[in-house]
């Protein structure tokens, strides 16, 4: 015997229950779940396999690599790891770059925190065209900039220079950053931020200690990005960068290629190719959830 329940004067109804079973939606769904189940696959596939024929011809050698170049090796050859680190000098390169891209990390997500913030907490003179600088910049192609770059920080004495890779990656990750950033800061509830005032917290306080803890998620997401987009940079330090000593792994790949004239010591450069791309791979896979929570999280509020 069923009952039908009345709603309470003043309280409203509950929204009627689709006339669509489950059953049947599942079964309109199931085929367009198959398809994506098999485009995915295929995605993996694409992405997986060079990555994983890299890392056995890292393990090859020359004549492997060329003869049977989709088999695994028959004996690992990890002395080609040794003699990249060493005689290629991709130990030097791999520094070069854990200091250059850990710095400017930190200095990108600190400021530009604190722009986006300010951008998105307080109304001051200027404040739209400002953001309106920093969206517009993410559309400006790299290569328009790198003359006029080359010919700054070389009256500034900054090139071949820790200092002056360090800047140019700060600025050129900043708009990225403060575009993502200030909408997030803009979608934190005001509440909280007016509840510290009013327990007597100044401006720095209110950020460092209550906002920028909530925005982690974001911060870890778009830190992240810049890692890996950092990491990966090739034609920033290929412009202001000639000083083989100062070379990040990117030129140092190059490099070997070139020198090799891609007719020898094929085992050694893709051992270099693996230690250039291990520190990408650790960190996403070390990252991915949180990189998954800071997007979700942005896009929701």
């Amino acid at each position: 015997m069923s009952t039908k329940v009345q709603a309470a004067p003043g309280v409203p109804s509950p929204e009627p229950a689709s006339d669509i079973a489950p059953e049947k939606v599942h079964a309109r769904s199931g085929p367009l779940i198959g398809i994506t189940h098999v485009l995915l696959a295929v995605w993996a596939l694409v992405v997986a396999i060079p990555v994983i024929w890299v890392f056995m011809s890292s393990l090859k050698t020359d004549n492997e690599i060329f003869v049977e170049s989709y088999r695994p090796p028959l004996v690992p050859q990890w002395d080609n790891y040794a003699r990249a680190w060493n005689e290629a000098n991709f130990s030097i390169y791999f520094m070069n770059s854990v200091i250059v891209v850990s710095c400017s990390v930190v200095l990108v997500m600190l400021l530009g925190c604190m722009v986006s913030y300010c951008i998105a907490r307080y109304v001051f003179p200027g404040r739209k065209a400002l953001h309106f600088v920093f969206i517009v910049a993410n559309a400006i192609p790299l290569f328009i900039a790198l003359v006029p770059l080359f010919g700054i920080m070389r009256s500034m004495g900054l090139l071949n220079t820790y200092q002056g890779l360090i800047l140019v990656y700060v600025a050129w990750a900043m708009p990225f950053t403060v575009f993502f950033m200030t909408s997030y800061f803009a979608a934190l509830p005001k509440e909280v931020q007016e509840a510290a005032f009013v327990d007597g917290a100044g401006h720095f306080t209110t950020f460092f200690k209550v906002m920028l803890p909530m925005a982690r998620p974001g911060i870890v997401a778009v830190g992240l990005f810049n890692t890996l987009g950092l990491w990966n940079q090739y034609l920033i330090p290929l412009f202001i960068n000639t000083d083989p000593r100062m070379y990040v792994i990117t030129q140092g790949l190059g490099k070997m290629a070139s020198e090799a004239g891609y007719a020898s010591d094929f085992s050694g450069l893709f051992a270099g190719l693996v230690i250039g791309m291990a520190p990408v791979l650790i960190v996403y896979l070390l990252f991915q959830k949180q990189i998954q929570t800071g997007m979700t999280a942005g896009a929701v509020k």
